[in-house]
């Protein structure tokens, strides 16, 4: 009778020792897989060593699996076991299983792996059918050959399976699927190959005294199977030291990853492992939330990262993208390290967008003016070089030079803050009118210039200019800003200029010849500026050395009484003589000054001189000096004539300092408080050209004036004028009735000085007395013994009882 083995394993098997059978064989898969991994962690001789140990433990299970598993089958005829082949059983499953391990570990190869347990199926296989050759039975064994193939094919499948799986990843559900497959490759093809297997009992055939008894068999399998589930034990103990060590030295890692500032990633390829919480929050997700993340999900540019994974040790610079879609500058660096005993890739990520923004701001400084945010210099030069190359057709390009009328005088009355207030005022206003695609550039200072491409007809460019002038002129609650007003200079590109330096020179040209039309206005490049602007300049630039150079003087014009025919005192008069021009007129060069600031110095020259002057005579004769406006609203104005007495050693009621009533009223109390501080170091103060300003009774009875002086322009027309002379006699009235005693300008006849006479004129000066000439040619009345006239010393209720 045949016996398939198959059919008898319900009432031919110890099922008890079948189920030993199968927990041998998981126990030795887990010890397999799990000493596999700790001799992957290893390097050199120790690596060897581990791939020894999980060897022998494999080999191990694998024997003993296939021998309680035959020792489980009870055919009730004489069998036992070649002791040889048993032994080669046992060392070909321990040397193929060797073998194959080594080889799943060869570095850097991805089918190490898969051939590697291809291999160890092999050593199944080998051991199987040798344990079965070994097998000596009282009968004849017949096989299967498709079976016999099926347990070989099934073996290496799933042999070549359960190392890859066993080898990857660091969870514990990749450790118990390799050695899940490991025990199904074993168990499937021990069973598959028992199946193939058909016993006919044949007495004839007698077992050979040699065999393995089956006792003896039974003790040899136990000791195998202490040894497998000591090695699975240490193996356990290994891996839960292991997993410990792994756990402290990732918890280690991680809180110095997370103390770093910089964001970091460890990555296996492309597969995010762990982050630090600077990149969770730099992303703005959760850290637990990428762990196994792919980094395309946080980086999209498929090249950045392609330079990254390179390891080329280069900082690569690329997006970073967060969860809503919006992306951040940022900078990534890539090591190799070590993690989980095995090679990853740790990624610094360092945020640039302060960087970013930084740069952006610089470079929006190096191109825009701090005070008033509008495009500087620069900005403004390439910006109209860019127009100029792109100019054709029959458009043009215009340019407008702006330079705020008296910007020196805001600084100096308000401060440098209302200076600056200004200036922002300027540019919100200027551009607020300003169209597509014109620009406005703050060049330095006060003054400005604007682009105006596309420009068909250049009275579009006037209109602008006129748009910009109403614009300044919009009410403001603040007195600084109020006053603002501008000149402008128009060129036109190609008309006046095609490169840049020619257009803004034009321009400029133009503009200064705005401001000496009046200023407050624009005008329009014309060929024939160029050589009046260039002269003025010029005299501006000699003006500024006049000093140095003595070429300055002062000229001196009496002042007597009416009544008394006394003299009172001098006029001091400044006179420029320049070495080429000649005598240049005080109405050429005082403007200039003014316009320029170098009247500040050329006043305090002439105080200066005429104090030391004055000083030397003989007779206490007073002497008069006219202050520009400028000069009144400088903040060291009073503590300079202070210094200057004391200087020069004048007394103070000797010098008389003469105002036009248009210098009041750019900031009354400031004007106010100057002149109350002058009057207070005993210097007398005179309203010089009274009728020609605003005259403005208020004034006079609000400013401590000590003298009227009526402008010359009404005395030359008392004669032939009625209302001149009308006015004449009021402002004599006026200064009767005020106790302030008047002056008349500009005498040159009998009939005129008559004229004042007979009504009661305090003084008189002008050509009939003598004109402006050097302090020595009026050395008889400046050094001899004379009657001097104290009328404007005296007290007033004379004169008026007198009237």
């Amino acid at each position: 009778m045949m016996l398939k083995v198959y059919n008898c394993i319900a009432d031919a098997h110890d099922f008890s020792l079948v189920g030993l059978a199968a927990f041998i064989c998981v126990l030795a898969s887990l010890a397999a897989i799990n000493l596999l991994r700790h001799a992957r962690k290893s390097t050199g001789r120790m690596r060897l060593v581990w791939i020894a140990v999980s060897a022998i433990s494999t080999g191990f299970g694998i024997w003993a699996t296939h021998f309680i598993a035959m020792l489980a089958f009870t055919p009730g005829i004489p069998s036992g076991y070649n002791i040889a082949l048993t032994i080669l059983s046992l060392l070909a499953a321990i040397l193929l299983t060797g073998a194959g391990l080594s080889v799943s570990l060869i570095p850097n190869w991805r089918h190490g792996p898969w051939i590697g347990g291809a291999i160890v199926a092999g050593g199944i296989a080998a051991m199987h059918y040798l344990g079965m050759a070994a097998f000596e039975i009282a009968g004849i064994v017949l096989w299967d050959p498709t079976l016999v193939v099926a347990s070989i094919v099934i073996g290496a499948v799933l042999g070549a399976t359960a190392l890859p799986v066993g080898l990857h990843g660091t969870d514990q559900k990749w450790k118990i699927g390799g050695a899940l497959l490991l025990t199904l490759a074993i168990c499937s093809h021990h069973f598959t190959a028992m199946a193939a297997v058909s016993i006919i009992p044949y007495a004839a055939i007698e077992v050979p005294l040699s065999t393995l008894p089956a006792g003896w068999l039974a003790v040899a399998v136990a000791c195998a199977s202490v040894v497998i589930i000591a090695l699975g034990l240490a193996a356990i103990v290994l891996d839960v030291r292991d997993e410990r060590r792994s756990e402290l030295e990732v918890d280690r890692m991680r809180e110095l990853a997370n103390a770093s500032v910089e964001g970091l990633l460890v990555c296996d390829g492309e597969t995010i492992v762990s982050v630090n919480t600077s990149f969770a929050h730099l992303a703005g997700v959760p850290a637990s939330t990428l762990v196994g993340v792919r980094l395309e999900n946080c980086f999209p540019d498929k090249a950045a990262r392609a330079r990254l994974l390179a390891g080329s040790n280069q900082v690569v610079e690329t997006a970073l993208r967060h969860s809503d879609g919006s992306i951040t500058a940022v900078e990534l660096l890539l090591r190799p390290i070590i993690f989980s005993g095995r090679p990853h890739q740790v990624v610094a990520v360092r945020d640039l967008q302060a960087r970013k923004e930084a740069e952006q701001h610089i470079h929006y400084l190096a191109h825009h003016d701090a005070l008033t945010s509008l495009p500087n210099r620069s900005n403004f030069n390439a910006r109209i070089e860019q127009e100029i190359a792109d100019l054709a057709g029959s458009e043009s390009l215009a340019v407008l030079y702006l330079d705020l009328d008296r910007f020196k005088e805001v600084n100096d009355l308000f401060g440098h803050a209302a200076g600056d207030t200004v200036l922002q005022t300027v540019a919100s206003r200027v551009t607020a009118v300003l169209a597509e695609g014109q620009m406005m550039a703050r060049l330095g200072g006060d003054e400005f210039a604007i682009l105006m491409p596309r420009v068909t007809d250049p009275e579009q460019a006037g209109r602008l200019a006129e748009t910009i002038l109403e614009a300044l002129h919009a009410a403001n609650d603040t007195l600084e800003t109020n006053s603002i007003s501008t000149s402008i200079g128009i060129a036109i590109c190609p008309d006046d200029g095609i490169d840049r330096e020619a257009l803004l020179s034009h321009a400029d040209t133009a503009l200064y010849r705005a401001k000496t039309d009046g200023r407050n206005t624009y005008r329009f490049f014309e060929a024939s500026m160029g050589t009046a602007i260039r002269e003025r300049r010029m005299l501006e630039h000699d003006l500024r050395l006049a000093i140095a150079r003595n070429e300055l003087r002062l000229v001196y014009q009496p002042q007597k009484g009416v009544r008394s025919q006394a003299m009172t005192g001098f006029e001091a008069l400044l006179r420029w003589k320049h070495p080429a021009r000649g005598d240049i007129s005080p109405a050429v060069f005082i403007p200039i000054a003014e316009e320029s600031g170098s009247i500040l110095e050329i006043g305090d020259w002439v105080i200066q001189a005429a104090c030391r002057e004055a000083a030397s005579w003989e007779q206490p004769l007073t002497v008069a000096v006219n202050v520009s406006a400028v000069q009144l609203y400088n903040p060291d104005f009073v503590q300079q004539l202070h210094q200057t007495l004391l200087d020069t050693g004048l007394s103070p009621k000797r010098l008389e300092i003469e105002i036009t009533e248009t210098a009041l009223v750019r900031d009354f109390n400031r004007a106010l408080t100057t002149l109350r501080l002058v009057k207070a170091l005993g210097v007398r103060i005179a309203m010089d050209d009274f009728g020609t300003g605003y005259s403005s009774l208020s004034n006079l009875r609000a400013f401590p004036f000590d003298k009227i002086k009526i402008d010359g322009s009404f005395i030359r027309s008392v004669n032939s004028n009625s209302q001149a002379a009308t006015i004449v006699r009021a402002v004599l009235g006026l200064g009767r009735g005020l106790g302030l005693p008047v002056l008349a300008e500009g005498v040159e006849t009998d009939a005129e000085l008559q004229f004042l006479r007979d009504e009661a004129c305090d003084e008189v000066q002008g050509y009939l007395l003598g004109r402006p000439a050097a302090i020595n040619n009026f050395r008889h009345l400046t050094h001899r013994e004379m009657v001097v006239d104290d009328a404007p010393e005296a007290a007033p209720a004379p004169r008026a009882k007198s009237a």
